[in-house]
């Protein structure tokens, strides 16, 4: 897990960075205002998990059930793509209606935060 993790986190990283990059210097004259500050948040929420991710895999060894962690990893993962990627598509697209989807993404961010404590729990 701590390798697998380790790279999903980091590939995550790399790719926040570059749709960062991408939405400040590219998008920014394509972009309203309000969607340039959806297209930030779903840039801030990216990176932040994506290290959050990485924090999950070193600290999987460390905490004593596995499955909890395992499932506190998988839940942000599914959180960043739900989350950001809608947030993303929305911005590209202008599909109002992916705006809908994005609490379910918020959701499993919470919910994979919250699995994570419970892993910690003694």
């Amino acid at each position: 897990m701590l390798r697998r993790y380790t790279m999903i986190g980091s590939l995550n990283a790399l790719l926040s960075v570059a749709l960062g990059a991408f939405g400040a210097h590219i998008m920014k004259g394509y972009l309203t205002a309000e969607r340039m500050a959806t297209y930030e948040t779903a840039v801030q929420y990216h990176i932040a998990h994506a290290l959050g991710l990485i924090l999950i895999a070193i600290l999987a060894d460390k905490l004593a059930n596995r499955q909890k962690v395992l499932w506190a990893a998988r839940l942000i993962w599914i959180g960043i793509i739900i989350f950001s990627g809608s947030l993303y598509l929305l911005c590209f697209t202008g599909v109002g209606m992916l705006g809908a989807i994005t609490p379910i993404g918020g959701v499993a961010l919470i919910a994979g935060w919250f699995m994570l404590a419970l892993a910690a729990r003694r």
